[in-house]
């Protein structure tokens, strides 16, 4: 891997989302998009207890629901709309190849982070019939650890007080069940699309190299990469990667557009790499 650019020679982010507000703002309740944003996290913080996610884990991590290749399900993600995202509301396929095209252009020799950026959100089919149907709150949105206390930089955090875990003395201290420096690895997050997604890379034997595999798994905890919480739960293999997830969330919050990418024209270099860093069939 080549050393990370510097932010002068890389892609400039616009001011503004697709409906021209600023990317990442959860205070207009007076719009419609954010009313319906807000319901979300107020389910998801609800829901997202320790006792659930072992249970998707132990459910999902069977990867018995489907076989199938990764552009396959790069197809299938055009079903999918996140209600989570207050920025763009355009089929996830649109967003899988804007973000990559942004970082090919900008990291020309960093082949594997291209194709992390085309992956990443194909865990978000966990909201087709043919993968269960997971209510939106189990698959997208800011991810989090459980198992520990919320930390304040979570958005929408006063609704984490309806949580079953957040009186629980054995999950509500700072490192909770965890010890602090023991590696993201050993950490439950909130279950959703992007553990699912780093299951399927990792037991499928997928060869994409470290940072690749902690992108996938990390790219929606941005209390850990916007706001610098739960670092104390990191080892030194986590703060390396790190700094390539910083350079990754830019193309992946930035890169949103109501412009689409030439699906086919583009195909036949993610198809090379999906060669290069993937079986031919995966089990989902």
């Amino acid at each position: 891997m080549s050393k990370i650019s510097s932010d002068d020679e890389v892609f400039l982010a616009p001011e503004m989302n697709a409906f021209g507000r600023q990317f990442r703002d959860y205070t207009d309740t007076n719009s419609e998009r954010q009313k319906s944003v807000e319901h979300f996290y107020a389910t998801q913080h609800t829901n997202q207890t320790l006792d659930f996610v072992q249970k998707m884990r132990s459910e999902y991590g069977k990867l018995d629901k489907m076989v199938m290749n990764i552009w396959e399900c790069c197809e299938l993600s055009k079903e999918v709309v996140d209600e989570s995202d207050p920025d763009l509301d355009e089929p996830q396929i649109q967003h899988l190849l804007q973000s990559a095209e942004a970082i090919r252009k900008d990291y020309p020799n960093e082949d594997w982070l291209h194709l992390t950026a085309l992956i990443h959100d194909l865990g978000k089919v966990l909201t087709l019939p043919q993968f269960g149907g997971l209510p939106q709150w189990a698959v997208v949105g800011d991810t989090f650890p459980v198992g520990c206390a919320f930390d304040e930089s979570n958005v929408h955090h006063k609704y984490f007080m309806e949580n079953p875990d957040f009186n629980n003395p054995k999950y509500n201290t700072k490192a909770g069940i965890y010890s602090e420096g023991c590696g993201l690895e050993n950490v439950l997050m909130s279950w959703g699309h992007d553990d699912y997604m780093y299951l399927v890379a990792k037991e499928n034997g997928s060869t994409l190299p470290s940072p690749g595999l902690f992108i996938i798994r990390y790219h929606s905890f941005y209390p850990l990469h916007k706001a610098g919480a739960y670092t104390h739960l990191m080892n030194e293999e986590d703060k390396e990667n790190l700094k390539w997830l910083h350079v990754f969330n830019k193309y992946d919050l930035y890169s949103k557009s109501k412009v689409h990418v030439n699906v086919e024209k583009v195909k036949p270099y993610y198809m090379s790499l999906i060669k290069k860093y993937f079986p031919e069939n995966l089990r989902w």
